[in-house]
């Protein structure tokens, strides 16, 4: 076997969406995955070693933690025990995607090392099986065997592929020691429960969204939990307004935060912007088509 290197791209959400909660506890989500050149990289390596090595590098909370614990070796594990897979294997995470800032990196880690060990191994999946493994590690998993722009419904994890718009540049923000747990966010958020949506409020908004998905001219972001995080974070709503005080197009709230994102005309332009933010962690980054996203991950030469 040889050595394989994959990266594993953060995503934003241009639209979120919570519609109320569902009878199985979970939150009726829509929303649209965008996929960002921001990235971790994961390296498999043979190992005389039986099992899986899990070396971390550049986050030394995760470094601190049972590997067990890991997305990217629970996903490993399930693709061995799948395969009956018996050789051993050492993997290094390198982590640039800041965790817990809304931007997907555990949930892309997964999915890439979903495809990486596949890759590694010259396997192949029947393309319904790669989906229920990646589902079962996480709502946004599936996403990220897509890539580029894309519908999540339900809990997120129902993924539909979307027309890709003109290329984004992006600058995001990644405060320093702000952290918004997602049960937290949900919490301040008071979602309506699901019944509410036969109200005509409620599907105006379904109609909306829609509307949205078809269209390929724009992003029009939005995202229910920006204001209910606000609240409690002031400091990131004044991070959106001076990412749109210097130039951004537009900016929101990253997932269910804590990171901001602005949309800017130009890489320069977003490079200018983010000299604003001496202390914090920023980034200059692109959107990337679904296409360019399948080349990169080499995604058909382990699905079947």
């Amino acid at each position: 076997m040889r050595e394989i290197r994959i990266p594993a791209f953060a995503k934003v959400n241009l639209r979120l969406d919570v519609l109320g909660k569902r009878p199985d506890g979970y939150h009726e989500l829509r929303t649209i995955f965008q996929t960002i050149s921001l990235h971790d990289t994961l390296c498999f390596r043979p190992s005389r070693k039986p099992g899986i090595q899990l070396q971390i590098e550049g986050n030394e909370q995760l470094s601190a933690e049972a590997v067990e614990k890991n997305l990217v070796y629970r996903a490993v594990d399930a693709l061995r025990s799948d395969l009956k897979i018996r050789l051993g294997v050492e993997i290094l995470l390198i982590k640039r995607i800041p965790a817990g800032r809304g931007m997907g990196g555990g949930s892309s880690d997964a999915a890439s090392a979903l495809l990486g060990y596949l890759q590694f191994t010259r396997k192949r999946l029947d393309s319904s099986r790669l989906l229920a493994i990646a589902s079962g590690l996480g709502a946004d998993v599936p996403f990220f065997l897509l890539g580029g722009r894309a519908l999540g419904v339900g809990k997120g994890d129902e993924i539909y592929p979307l027309p890709d718009i003109p290329r984004l540049s992006l600058a995001i923000v990644s405060p320093q020691n702000i952290h918004v747990p997602t049960p937290d966010a949900y919490r301040w958020l008071h979602a309506p429960e699901l019944a509410s949506l036969t109200k005509s409020a409620a599907n105006r908004k379904l109609f909306q969204f829609c509307a949205l998905c078809w269209s390929v001219q724009g992003t029009a972001l939005s995202n229910d939990f920006e204001a209910a995080v606000f609240r409690h974070h002031p400091r990131l709503a004044r991070i959106r307004r001076v990412l749109l005080q210097r130039g951004a197009s537009e900016a929101l709230l990253a997932g269910s935060g804590s990171a901001v994102f602005g949309v800017f005309p130009s890489p320069a332009k977003a490079r200018r912007a983010v000299v604003g933010f001496p202390n914090d962690q920023t980034f200059v980054c692109e959107s990337i088509s679904r296409a360019r996203y399948a080349r990169i991950m080499k995604i058909a030469s382990v699905v079947v």
